[in-house]
């Protein structure tokens, strides 16, 4: 073979091998290593769970109504916190042209910033716009969360049975080959999705783009939202509703790189807290994240508590 046909030949091959490497679907990972990886994350979700302000500390939600909304142990309240925990009144929350204003029962003693409030103005979470104004009493917090039009009460109690009983997580067994190099594909300009939630409430989300990966040389598509610094995907796949929740997982990923690569990994699949407590108001995987394989990574249904 004639030497320029033959550094012809080698060269094509060079610039082969490199095309086919980069666009290689998984990472090259060191299996001990990323066992350990797993394992940390794992334990910190975990320990985020059973946190004074986790999912499982979640007691009760009550939405108001325009006016007075009395708040106690009483079942006559529109705030019925959990037997044994309050007097059977407490005192009452106002709710007039979207302002709240709380109001304790004399006697009864509340906190606000390890200070002892007996009247004052409250502000709701706003969807995650605002700090919330957060009360306690005893083992229970609570604060007003906004969802759509509504307002609501969130009531946490730390020694709440969820907390206490909690059963631990449990998991497929960890598989990097559910660790994609996966592509990021921006829309432009960033399209608007509709998000629906457990209360069939509907919100307009933007969304930057979509992450593009590829198992058995299928190409799937999700959808992604970006949240800080980095991306959150709501999905569903073929084990929802047998190992793993039916409404879907969540997923988080970070944002891409210079030329659009991100990793994928549904080691780190996650619950929804809806999975935990009746008392969460989860979004749910758009249709377009259904995606019609069993992605057998990730966390599987919580065995303590079935709910919706």
């Amino acid at each position: 073979m004639p030497m320029k046909i033959l550094r012809f030949t080698l060269l094509s091959l060079i610039l082969l091998q490199i095309v086919f490497t980069g666009c290689s679907k998984k990472n090259t990972v060191d299996a001990a290593a990323y066992k350990i990886e797993i394992e940390q994350w794992q334990m910190k979700r975990a320990e985020g769970l059973k946190k004074e302000n986790g999912w499982l500390t979640l007691s009760g939600l009550f939405w108001l109504k325009e006016g007075e909304n009395k708040f106690g142990a009483d079942s006559s309240n529109t705030v019925i916190f959990p037997p044994g925990k309050s007097p059977a009144y407490a005192g009452s929350i106002f709710l007039m042209n979207n302002e709240l204003r709380f109001k304790c029962a004399k006697g009864v003693p509340v906190m606000c910033n390890d200070s002892a409030v007996a009247e004052m103005k409250i502000q709701s979470d706003e969807s995650g716009k605002t700090t919330p104004t957060i009360l306690k009493h005893g083992t229970l917090s609570f604060h007003i969360i906004k969802r759509g039009n509504k307002l609501g009460v969130r009531v946490r109690d730390s020694e709440n049975p969820a907390r206490i009983n909690f059963k631990g997580l449990e998991y497929f067994p960890i598989n990097h080959e559910w660790r994609f190099d996966a592509k990021f594909e921006p829309y432009n300009p960033p399209k608007i999705i509709q998000i629906v939630n457990v209360l069939n409430q509907v919100s307009n989300d933007t969304c930057p783009g979509a992450i593009v990966f590829e198992v058995n040389r299928n190409t799937y598509r999700l959808d992604a939202l970006k949240e800080g610094k980095e991306f959150f995907i709501i999905f569903h796949d073929e084990t929802a509703g047998k190992e793993t929740y039916g409404m879907g997982r969540f997923l988080a990923a970070d944002l891409p790189d210079s030329v659009n690569n991100v990793i994928l990994d549904f080691n780190k699949a996650y619950n929804p807290p809806c999975a935990f407590t009746e008392f969460a108001t989860c979004p749910l995987p758009p249709k377009q994240n259904y995606i019609p394989i069993r992605v057998e990574a990730g966390e599987i249904n919580y065995a303590g508590v079935v709910h919706h």
